[in-house]
């Protein structure tokens, strides 16, 4: 029976295309995120209804049809295609947008300045929490937003993060490039490997407390427990990607058992950690996940792109001086590098240190490798050099950034008063009570309009204010 899993666990193996020789599609493309067509369709839609409730029949139904024939059109062909050297919009309305203020609906890999990956909770089911990811590349003042869900999703994230510098990605699109993988074959992996399910280990994990056995066992480069500890880690991270949290923690285990000295492993233990114990809502899971990357970072050593990527996991935690501990650990260990001054630059920001940004930034774009980064590291010294030198400009961004956050805060109220004057509406129109029914319908249509003026005013604000536009002039 060992040999036979063994041998499907090769033919499995074999079968996955390497990061090498991974395939790329010349017509490989994605469905844009349909996030602002169902806005346009909700608006339409309710509208519509209006129209007829006033009796303009003829309005309210080319309303309706546009809502319920064009907008799932263009929808359903709004993609993104990467065809190995640039990232294309291609849509209609994208294009028409882009033709109308002279933008630009096209990014070339070479141009690429940042890439960063934000997981969303969806749903949670026993001990698997099913994520939603979503990729942000930006470069040149473009962004492109990739939205997880299925094969497509896949090989366009392997096959532009590939290409891509590490120092263009964050954390968590690093792990994406490295183990995106199917979740079914995933999970055929763990079966093969005899991991238990989920509500086995349930149970296990709090009675442990998120404990590993402590051994003094350690494997030896090339022999079959490195091997073995090998393929755990990689199992391990799958299965933490996918969101069977459980089963990458006991996968985890079992590595640690034959590398407890291994300080990666260690590292990528305590973020899965610090993942099942947010989705748990666990102090006592938390606290034990902090302390494994603590122990991870005295093992580290000389690891300095190990320190670099603590660093940036304890300030994404909120553990900033811990963060800027260890990024001057590991600039005093290998000297300046961009992720480090990135780093420092970040957490001056958080502490109001504006000198201190525009030093760290100034050193990541001198000491930057592509002439994206360079680019942009310069424009965040520049930003933030007009903000220090210039109080009117600074003044401006500060009210920019907190009308920003007041439009935030704005657009949950405005759609959740539209919402509740819903049911006015519904019962004024079956008790054919015109007064309630009126009343609905004024709130419903003011609280859609205020939202959907909050949402293009969001866009709006969203971008930083030309320094030139505030300059005196001579």
């Amino acid at each position: 029976m060992r040999d036979l899993d063994r041998t499907t666990r090769e033919d499995i193996e074999a079968e996955r295309p390497g990061d090498a020789s991974l395939p790329i599609d010349p017509h490989n493309s994605i469905r844009v995120s349909p996030h602002s067509y169902f806005t346009a369709l909700l608006l339409g839609t309710f509208f519509s209804a209006f129209l007829f409730y006033l009796e303009i029949d003829l309005a309210g139904a080319i309303l309706f049809g546009i809502s319920w024939i064009l907008i799932p059109f263009f929808a359903l062909n709004d993609r993104i295609s990467f065809d190995g050297k640039r990232l294309i919009r291609t849509g209609l309305i994208p294009r028409l947008w882009a033709w109308f203020n002279s933008s630009r609906h096209r990014l070339k890999l070479s141009e690429i300045e940042q890439v960063e990956t934000h997981a969303v909770r969806t749903m949670k089911r026993g001990g698997n929490i099913f994520y939603r990811y979503r990729t942000v590349i930006r470069g040149k003042g473009l962004s492109v937003t990739i939205a997880s869900g299925g094969d497509d999703f896949r090989r366009m994230i392997k096959g532009i993060l590939h290409r891509l510098p590490d120092n263009v990605l964050d954390n968590r699109s690093l792990e994406l490039r490295d183990h995106l993988t199917d979740p079914k074959e995933t999970l055929m992996r763990a079966e093969f490997s005899r991991i238990p399910a989920a509500d086995v280990l349930s149970g296990i994990m709090k009675n442990s407390g998120g404990k590993v056995t402590r051994t003094q066992q350690q494997s030896h480069p090339g022999s079959p427990e490195e091997e073995k500890a090998d393929d755990l880690r990689s199992l391990a991270n799958e299965l933490r990607l996918s969101g069977y949290l459980l089963q990458a923690l006991e996968a985890f285990r079992r590595a640690l058992v034959l590398r407890p000295r291994d300080a990666r492993l260690l590292f990528e233990f305590a973020r899965c950690l610090h993942s099942f114990a947010s989705a748990e809502r666990d102090p006592r899971l938390e606290r034990r996940a902090l302390a494994a990357l603590r122990l991870s970072e005295l093992r580290a050593e000389d690891d300095t792109d190990l320190l670099i990527r603590l660093g940036e996991w304890y300030f994404q935690i909120g553990e900033w001086r811990r963060a800027s501990r260890t990024f001057q650990n590991a600039l005093e260990r290998a000297g300046e590098s961009f992720r480090t001054a990135r780093g420092l630059a970040e957490i001056a920001l958080r502490e109001g240190k504006i000198a201190h940004v525009i030093h760290h930034f100034a050193t990541a774009g001198r000491i930057a490798e592509t002439a994206s980064l360079r680019r942009w590291s310069r424009s965040e010294a520049d930003y933030f050099s007009h903000l220090q030198s210039d109080e009117d400009y600074m003044e401006l961004e500060i009210s920019r950034v907190n009308m920003l956050e007041t439009i935030e805060k704005s657009k949950k109220t405005a759609l959740r008063i539209a919402f509740l004057a819903f049911p006015a509406i519904l019962i004024g129109i079956l008790f054919e009570d015109n007064l309630v029914a009126n009343v609905g319908w004024a709130i419903s249509c003011i609280s859609l309009l205020v939202w959907a003026g909050l949402i293009i005013s969001t866009s709006l604000l969203g971008q930083r204010i030309p320094h030139e536009l505030v300059e005196p002039e001579d």
